[in-house]
């Protein structure tokens, strides 16, 4: 009888001890709006990010500086998937599993080895499918509430292109750092002036030999944070408006003084520069025959009236004559079906992938693209030096880009200093 009793208090507190130790993972350490952030996410998402800080030999932050990082960050994504599912939007199977896919093609694996391979890391593909799920979400949230309103007009690019070669740095590309001491839009004087005195201090410490990684990953409030506020190469165009000018006359190594911004106090660092030549484009003139599918003309019939058609050119009919009287395509089928010269990229893929395969003259099977089915001909292939469009082009995305990441900036501290997100420091 007392072994039984014995027996069944262990038991019961064996389970007692289980349950809270459960209970201490499931304690609440951030309330964001009507949400909540538990401990074990914490703890997962600190162990994640400690691991790729070591897998790059980055030296890694006392533990409470690097979970509040992460923690932020937590808060932030939080914030912007509440508004994402209040703004309905969501995200399909297929768009997940095109992603995936394209994450797989990148790694040069079928969408099974990639998995595989997660599982033979220790990685949950479940997580996994959810972490890529959330992104999507995120960047559809942002192209809605920021992309869409973000326009770059000739007169912008031409400005441009012209103070950059005034500048004389048409070519030239920047690695820089970046660390942000944050300040909200409504902060006292007294704040201000305190993250002034932080930014300053992160300043003389840099210049002292203090690690840039290290320090941007222990106090930045950028989104870069956790990745040692590396920016990754750019081009002056790309790189924000408002230190542009400080990164031009900045050597290898040198550290900025503090930029003020609306969003706080940013210091940068050239990590590297480097500079790039022109740009050579391989140009095809090209001309099809287009049959459009409908209620009458299927995909079978769509292909049989072009295979005949291709057995009438064998047999001596004039391409271009028939692209006249047969082609669905009316802008190019009054000039015989041309399409003259395009570069690469200016056609849809399955278009430009079955004519960059073609012989000088060599007629195609029958191709398939959203607008129908093509019979293609290549009549000339060249390259042309096409850096001044290249250039232009490549600006235009730049300016935009820098836009966006200037939006995004603003718009992601507003969204978190609007919000009501209360943090147990306790619980770090």
């Amino acid at each position: 009888m007392i072994k039984t009793f014995f027996i069944a208090v262990w038991l019961w507190m064996a389970f007692f001890s289980a349950e809270t130790r459960a209970q201490v993972l499931d304690r609440i350490v951030a309330v964001v709006e009507d949400d909540v952030i538990l401990e074990r996410e914490l703890n997962t998402e600190v162990a994640a990010i400690t691991a790729k800080l070591r897998s790059g030999n980055v030296m890694i932050p006392p533990e409470f500086v690097l979970r509040k990082q992460v923690l932020e960050r937590m808060v932030v994504d939080k914030l912007q998937r509440q508004l994402a599912a209040k703004s309905g939007v969501q995200v399909s199977d297929e768009m997940l599993r095109n992603s995936v896919g394209e994450i797989a093609a990148r790694n040069n694996m079928s969408v099974e080895a990639f998995r595989e391979e997660l599982d033979r890391q220790g990685m949950d593909y479940k997580s996994f499918e959810d972490n890529i799920r959330n992104e999507i979400v995120i960047n559809q949230l942002r192209g809605r509430e920021i992309g869409a309103r973000v326009k770059v007009t000739d007169a912008e690019v031409a400005h441009y292109m012209e103070t950059q070669s005034q500048a004389g740095q048409s070519n030239s590309q920047y690695r820089i750092g970046h660390i942000l001491i944050a300040v909200s839009e409504a902060a006292s004087a007294t704040t201000i002036q305190k993250a002034k005195e932080k930014a300053d201090q992160v300043v003389a410490d840099l210049r002292g030999g203090k690690d840039f990684k290290q320090m941007a990953i222990s106090v930045s409030n950028d989104d870069n944070a956790l990745k040692g506020g590396d920016l990754g190469w750019r081009s002056i165009g790309q790189i924000p408006t408002l230190f542009a000018d400080t990164v031009i006359g900045m050597s290898q190594g040198d550290v900025s003084e503090p930029i003020r911004s609306p969003s706080g106090f940013h210091i940068i660092k050239m990590l590297e520069t480097e500079g790039s030549g022109q740009h050579i484009v391989t140009k095809t003139k090209v001309r099809h025959i287009l049959i459009k599918t409908n209620e009458l003309v299927d995909d079978a019939e769509a292909e049989k009236r072009l295979l005949a058609l291709r057995e009438r050119i064998k047999d001596g009919d004039d391409f271009a004559a028939l692209a006249r009287a047969h082609s669905d395509d009316k802008g190019s089928a009054i000039n015989g079906g041309s399409l003259d010269w395009v570069a690469p990229g200016a056609l849809v893929p399955p278009f430009e992938e079955a004519m960059n395969k073609l012989g000088i003259n060599e007629i195609s099977q029958p191709v398939q693209t959203q607008f129908g089915w093509h019979m293609i001909q290549v009549l000339g292939r060249e390259n042309q030096d096409n850096s001044d469009q290249f250039r232009k082009d490549k600006i235009r995305d730049e300016i935009r880009k820098r836009k966006i990441e200037e939006e995004t900036e603003l718009w992601l501290r507003r969204l978190r200093d609007e919000a009501y997100v209360e943090i147990d420091l306790d619980r770090l």
